[in-house]
């Protein structure tokens, strides 16, 4: 058991949740951040999901990324900042600046919170957006040495905002905080299991497939990661004293496609996946629904991106051990039907 505590900001989404759940069970005080205090329950109820009887070390308080008000509260006493909230743009902004500067601004926000309250290390999510977007297929493998080019064309506005915000968060640490630590957690992919009925963008994805909705399956392909094992390496680094000044890129290992997934659902849930299509969808369809059709437009830059990434930095430094892909999409469709998503 440990007095130590630790600030988790956007402690109601998919990964914080986990993290949260995980730092409870190693006995970790835990100070969740929220923008809006009714969520409180539903945070509490996914720990009970996740096993835990009782929450006396969890506190919650109330703060939004785009403004002042009780970062420093939040942050006052704790050790360690696990910096996860993101944004949320609910609609496609008409100026990319409407997602870049809450994204920056709210980093800076809980950097300069942070350091004020004397914390030793904070903990950043970043996402594969901020590392390799860009990069030609013959560039080799994606490490963290990779960054993506902020200003390259086509790069998705939330994608330019997890890089710009990680960027913001390094020159901070040079420039203002070199008496604190900061890590960097770059995901790939993030599925697994839910704590909660709330759908994460990659449970989406796999309801979209599973309900038949995605008549035939485009042909594209990503790195994965079960949250799991995220939460995991997020408390890794937060502890392990060769973590300070380094970012780990998150994923499984290898990479998976969409018609890969469908052709896995239907092998091993064949009951539950009656609906999945194993129709793909051609590249060049994609590009010409794009041109009228917003979910296509959101697939078509993503299309044949070299994913090729190594997890090696973050399994010899820190000595993590991530689960499979597939056990990951099984655990996620698994979910989906625990929480009533698919028949």
């Amino acid at each position: 058991m440990t007095n130590t505590q630790v600030l988790v900001t956007g402690g109601a989404g998919f990964v914080a949740s986990n993290v949260i759940l995980q730092l409870l069970q190693k006995g970790y005080h835990v100070r969740a951040t929220l923008r809006s205090l009714s969520r409180q329950a539903e945070v509490i109820d996914m720990m009970r999901n996740g096993g835990l009887i009782e929450c006396k070390q969890l506190s919650f308080v109330e703060a939004d990324l785009t403004d002042d008000a009780n970062w420093d509260m939040a942050a006052s006493g704790c050790a360690y900042v696990m910096h996860i909230a993101s944004p949320i743009c609910l609609r496609l902004p008409r100026r990319e600046d409407e997602m870049i500067r809450p994204a920056v601004d709210g980093t800076l926000r809980v950097l300069r919170s942070a350091l004020k309250a004397g914390a030793r290390r904070v903990v950043m999510t970043s996402n594969f957006g901020a590392v390799g977007y860009g990069h030609k297929k013959e560039a080799g493998l994606i490490t963290e040495k990779s960054w993506t080019d902020p200003n390259q064309r086509g790069l998705s506005a939330y994608n330019k905002s997890k890089v710009m915000a990680e960027l913001a968060a390094w020159n901070f640490i040079r420039s203002e905080g070199l008496q604190m630590e900061l890590s960097i957690i770059n995901p790939m992919a993030i599925f697994g299991p839910a704590l909660g009925p709330s759908l994460s963008s990659g449970s989406e994805l796999l309801k979209n497939i599973i309900s038949g909705s995605m008549k035939a399956v485009p042909k594209l392909g990503m790195g994965i990661v079960d949250v799991r094992d995220l939460a995991d390496l997020h408390i890794r680094a937060m502890t392990h004293p060769s973590a300070a000044g380094e970012r780990f890129l998150a994923l499984s290992g290898g990479v998976v496609t969409l018609p890969q997934i469908a052709i896995l659902l239907k092998h091993e849930m064949p009951e539950a996946s009656a609906n999945v299509s194993l129709k793909v969808l051609p590249n060049a369809v994609v590009r010409l629904a794009s041109l009228f059709n917003a979910e296509a437009r959101a697939i078509a830059p993503m299309l044949g991106i070299d994913r090729n990434a190594s997890n090696e930095k973050a399994r010899t430094l820190l000595g993590w051990h991530p689960r499979t892909n597939e056990e990951a999409l099984l655990a996620t469709a698994e979910s989906l039907l625990r929480f009533g998503h698919i028949q």
